[in-house]
């Protein structure tokens, strides 16, 4: 990956985007494309949509990831300061005791901004690689539990601590419905590895603007649009969204999938995936035969290693919204192996991630030859 990728990815990365409050993260992805597409807009929840207007009398293709990350939001603040939390999306309550995190407020001054008016907030510091309110996600020292079996609170039983003595200084600060983010940083593992929070899904994002980058460079023959979805981890909504109002004739979403090769998953959970095996074309369910077909003959083409992976009931992404929107668009889930899914130590590997971007491109260029996108009966 060059460096002008990898700075980008690393902006995604670093720009908090928990579902529902995705505006920051969006900037940061519809600056990068406005570089080499033909057109970008916006819809009024947030999606971004860049396209490539083909050569020729193409078919239409979107390459889609989503652009939020799970995070919580604040519900409640007891009368001694402390913030009640709630999940955004599917969060982990195993892994969210004794973190950093960032409370985000929707003055202005930082956070993702959610458009409803000003917080009273009018204390705020900056804490690591964004504005916000900082503070800990509390945890009872061990000295201090009772012994025996060990449990795992509930997401909705815990709480942030942001160093207030009362309701009121908590509220002077913050306000309810204020989301939350864990707060970390991009770290270098060994040779190509990469982890991060949120790798789930900026590194979908990043291959759609990857591959439209291709198509254009290569003055593909399709209209191509890059599609950044907003709340996926809230039920795919911004993708239901989107597939009603783009009804392309096939939709390529680029989402993480279950890297299953570190020791401490379950032998009945262990599959094919392997992490730097390359990217993963999933078959079954929401898949449409014919996309499948032109991924598995693109990749082979530009000799793209890939993985298959198996997805007999659904996708768990934004495929299964895609799919079925109006009439049914012929949908495919690329997958990105991706370790840890869902804490904040995601592990990716960077050569997943060209390959990735090397499949959608050379898709893009096929695409014509291998429309119309339908079964044969």
């Amino acid at each position: 990956m060059d460096d002008e990728r990898r700075a980008f990815l690393d902006d995604l990365l670093t720009t908090p985007s928990p579902s529902g409050f995705e505006t920051r993260g969006q900037r940061v992805w519809v600056d990068y494309v406005e570089q080499f597409a033909d057109e970008v807009r916006v819809d009024a929840y947030g999606n971004a949509v860049a396209v490539h207007e083909g050569s020729g009398e193409g078919p239409e293709i979107a390459f889609t990831g989503h652009a939020d990350e799970i995070g919580y939001i604040v519900r409640d603040v007891t009368d001694d300061g402390f913030l009640r939390i709630g999940p955004l999306g599917g969060a982990d309550r195993t892994v969210s005791q004794g973190q950093h995190v960032t409370v985000h407020t929707s003055n202005g001054t930082g956070g993702t901004g959610d458009s409803t008016g000003q917080s009273p907030a009018s204390n705020r510091t900056q804490s690591g690689d964004t504005e916000g309110v900082p503070g800990v996600v509390g945890q009872t020292a061990i000295h201090l539990r009772d012994g025996g079996e060990e449990s795992y609170e509930d997401i909705e039983e815990q709480f942030v601590d942001v160093g207030a003595e009362s309701a009121e200084e908590a509220s002077d600060l913050v306000e309810i419905g204020d989301p939350v983010t864990i707060e970390t940083r991009v770290r270098e593992l060994h040779g190509t590895r990469v982890a991060a929070r949120g790798m789930d899904n900026r590194v979908g994002t990043w291959a759609a603007a990857a591959g439209l980058r291709r198509a254009a460079e290569s003055d593909a023959e399709a209209t191509v649009y890059a599609v950044s979805t907003v709340q996926e981890e809230v039920g795919a909504q911004g993708a239901k969204m989107v597939g009603y109002d783009l009804h392309p004739d096939a939709v390529v979403a680029v989402d993480v999938t279950h890297a299953t090769d570190n020791p401490d998953v379950p032998g009945k959970r262990i599959g094919p995936v392997e992490l730097g095996g390359g990217p993963v074309v999933c078959r079954g369910s929401a898949n449409h035969p014919a996309v499948v077909t032109l991924a598995r003959n693109a990749a082979e083409d530009a000799g793209v290693s890939v993985q298959l992976e198996a997805t007999g009931i659904r996708t768990g992404t934004d495929a299964d919204a895609f799919y079925t929107s109006r009439s049914g668009i012929p949908s495919l889930n690329v997958g990105i192996p991706n370790r840890y899914m869902h804490t904040p130590v995601e592990v990716v590997d960077t050569e997943d991630l060209d390959g990735a971007a090397a499949l959608l491109g050379a898709m893009a260029e096929s695409a014509a030859d291998a429309a119309p996108f339908a079964v044969e009966l």
